[in-house]
């Protein structure tokens, strides 16, 4: 999981306004040594998914967006999604996201940032399920059980009886909420998206934990409608 974690992370630093990168620059934006960020672009440019430019930098591969129009189109909820997360980001103001579970990992699929957001856009693909409100949300959902507890901060859920509460008290609620569980300084709000009488992913925003605690109510309240409205009308 390291290895892929790596490779994520390398794979999500390349933006609409970071489209290139050299290893110099990418292992320090990364903060990883050179020979690690060097190994991991020509990796990833063997297997297809980056390419080297003419001046020795890298791009994206067009392979990847063959791969994901593969991937969602096998997904009928998928542009109906898309839309609510550009929607969230605009109307909150924030980072939003759609993530999913791929076997017992927490995958971040969607993010959008709102140019006037409090805090950047994550580069983790992979998410610890028991310290992001979207882990809690698809783990009570689906009633899985985390094999272990991610203490990224000093905040996070790391017993089975704490995680028990929080479970029960997001299928009381119908929306989890990390608060610098997973980063510090910040906050995931995150609610279940349905399909066809399931849940199938979970969605949110993310920002400063000092603004979320600040507007809590509003933001909350905010979200939910914002997603029972698109629900209802796919």
């Amino acid at each position: 999981m390291l290895s892929l974690q790596k490779a994520a992370n390398i794979l999500g630093a390349f933006s609409a306004e970071q489209p290139e990168w050299g290893v110099r620059a990418l292992a320090a934006h990364l903060q990883v040594p050179r020979a690690t960020a060097h190994a991991y672009l020509a990796g990833l440019t063997e297997a297809g998914f980056l390419r080297r430019t003419p001046a020795g930098k890298y791009r994206l591969s067009w392979h990847l967006a063959e791969m994901g129009a593969q991937l969602t189109a096998a997904l009928p909820w998928f542009p109906e999604a898309r839309a609510l997360i550009t929607r969230l980001a605009l109307e909150v103001q924030s980072v939003a996201f759609l993530c999913v579970l791929e076997g017992e990992n927490i995958v971040a699929a969607i993010r959008e940032r709102h140019p006037d957001a409090d805090i950047d856009m994550p580069l983790d693909i992979y998410l610890p399920a028991t310290a992001t409100s979207s882990g809690k949300i698809l783990y009570a959902h689906l009633d899985l059980q985390p094999r272990t507890f991610s203490a990224c901060t000093q905040s996070s859920i790391t017993t089975a009886d704490e995680w028990r509460t929080e479970v029960a008290k997001v299928r009381r609620l119908g929306y989890a909420y990390s608060i610098e569980e997973w980063i510090p300084g910040q906050c995931t709000l995150g609610v279940p998206y349905h399909h066809a009488d399931g849940v199938v992913a979970a969605i949110g925003v993310q920002m400063s934990a000092e603004r979320y605690l600040r507007e809590e109510a509003s933001i909350r309240q905010r979200v939910l409608d914002i997603v029972q409205e698109a629900e209802l009308l796919g």
